[in-house]
């Protein structure tokens, strides 16, 4: 339902997908605004400098480039003018307990030799799980990634009604486990393609095997690193809009959405009244109704929805150097099932964690000292919910250097020359996140990644979505994504 042009259009939230969201309508002749609470632009893509060390304190990976590169292009420029990146070879280290190390190639066949050598499972039988992948991503991606679900005219098409009579086959009516272990049989590769489910932080003991979509970007469309970081993407799409005319009022959280007459008319912003033909709300959808819209009742559905996991992270300088690692790094649980107990049930961190690490100086050495490397170390978590994460904190510190110390040989503690953490309360409080979900609801369920809040109010003209907590999802593709979805509603100005 496209709307009439506008002139004035206020974004809440310098996160990637409000930042996009600016570039796209300043195209198209609108005079945009964006308002950020805090001193910078980025949201969760932020990042921090201590003793040397530089560290990308969010999101790590980086795949489907050519959505960071169309927002260029729509501005006339030329995107590696002004953001470049690096081709992976491989996506991640997958590190076991009994010692067994595979390298996740980007290359399928490449990928498939290796799992094969490294798990004595038929290469046929990974490549065959590949393309399956392949299959779903090609059978949903262009209805769930460019369209709004909570429209009928998206539905109308000889395509997506094709893909109705493909449900049976995209894994919507088993979870990613079953599909997983029915599909690999062998417990590590399992392990492995479970991981997925973590990308919108769910559970692939209960998530549909429709997520299997996920390992087609890294393993087919491939994995990429921003030359300067993955703060490098927040930066230049800010230097983006700028150029596009886009104006930045930072430090200046919006106190309310106001609405005459069941439409838009403004916002108020450090106690001013703002005027604005159309506000797009670039943060979690969450306190949008239960701050920002006075008198709009919070949706039960919204309220009801079971948050996505979180995350505690030690940013840590370490002087030393490990050769065995990489950019990505995974060092998985020996009993993955427990450890999801842990998060979805007994809302703490399991004693043997899955951890990731990222080393951005295994690619751009510049990020730490000679000798050094700056390290990312993460763990999931479950949503805040009043734990008592000091103690949670120390103890999967203790569990995290004892495990790391075994797999690699060496004592990591007397390694760590700076730290910095960030836990679910900082992730709350920083980014706005309800609870410091990540990616705001879980998955969990059938059709709840398809079927996210909308990018567009049913009730209030002038008023869209944008970013992790909406359709269609958490993380830069999606968050992307959303804002492509939110310039649909828009005409040229």
């Amino acid at each position: 339902m496209p709307i009439k042009s506008a002139k004035k259009v206020a974004v809440i939230g310098a996160g990637v997908a409000g930042l996009a969201t600016s570039i796209r309508l300043a195209v198209k002749g609108y005079d945009v605004s964006v308002f950020e609470a805090n001193e910078k632009a980025g949201g969760k893509l932020s990042q921090m400098t201590a003793h040397g060390f530089r560290f990308d304190m969010g999101p790590s990976l980086f795949t489907l480039p050519q959505l960071v590169d169309e927002l260029f292009e729509i501005s006339n420029q030329k995107p590696r003018d002004f953001f470049n990146y690096l081709t992976l070879d491989e996506s991640c280290r997958y590190f076991y307990q009994d010692g067994t190390f595979i390298v996740g190639y980007t290359d399928r066949d490449r990928f498939a030799k290796e799992a094969s050598e490294k798990t004595n499972v038929d290469k046929k039988k990974v490549v065959r799980f590949l393309k399956k992948s392949q299959f779903i991503y090609q059978s949903t991606a262009f209805l769930f990634l460019e369209k709004s679900l909570h429209l009928i005219r998206s539905y109308l098409s000889i395509k997506v009604l094709i893909s109705f009579f493909k449900l049976p086959f995209l894994g919507l009516f088993t979870t990613m486990h079953k599909a997983n272990k029915g599909q690999l049989s062998n417990p590590k590769l399992v392990q492995l393609f479970d991981r997925y489910a973590t990308y919108n932080g769910s559970n692939p003991y209960r998530v549909p095997a429709i997520l299997n979509i996920i390992p087609h970007l890294e393993f087919d469309k491939g994995a990429y690193f921003p030359q300067k970081g993955m703060y490098a993407i927040a930066d230049s799409l800010y230097n983006l809009a700028l150029s596009q005319g886009v104006t930045f009022h930072f430090e200046s959280k919006v106190q309310e959405i106001s609405v005459v007459d069941k439409a838009v008319d403004g916002i108020i912003v450090n106690n001013d009244f703002v005027e604005t033909d159309y506000v797009v709300c670039n943060t979690d959808i969450y306190f949008v109704y239960s701050n920002l819209l006075k008198g709009v009742l919070l949706p039960k559905k919204i309220k009801q929805e079971e948050r996505s996991t979180s995350a505690l992270i030690f940013y840590w300088g370490i002087k030393a150097v490990f050769p065995q690692l990489d950019l990505h790094n995974i060092f998985f649980a020996e009993d993955y099932e427990k450890e999801f107990q842990a998060l979805s049930d007994g809302h703490t961190i399991d004693n043997d964690p899955t951890i990731y690490i990222n080393i951005t100086s295994k690619k751009n050495p510049s990020d730490a000292p000679a000798n050094c490397e700056n390290w990312f170390v993460m763990v999931n978590t479950p949503s805040n919910n009043g734990q008592n994460w000091d103690d949670i904190i120390q103890q999967t510190k203790r569990h995290i250097l004892t495990k790391l110390s075994r797999l690699l040989k060496t004592d990591i503690a007397p390694l760590i020359v700076c730290e910095n953490i960030l836990d679910p309360r900082g992730i709350e409080s920083k980014t706005a996140s309800f609870k410091g979900s990540l990616y705001g609801a879980s998955s969990n369920k059938k059709m709840a990644a398809f079927f996210r809040h909308a990018n567009f109010s049913k009730d209030i003209s002038g008023l869209y979505f944008c970013g992790g907590s909406v359709h269609p999802g958490g993380g830069i593709p999606l968050a992307l994504s959303s804002a492509k979805i939110v310039d649909g509603f828009f005409k040229y100005n």
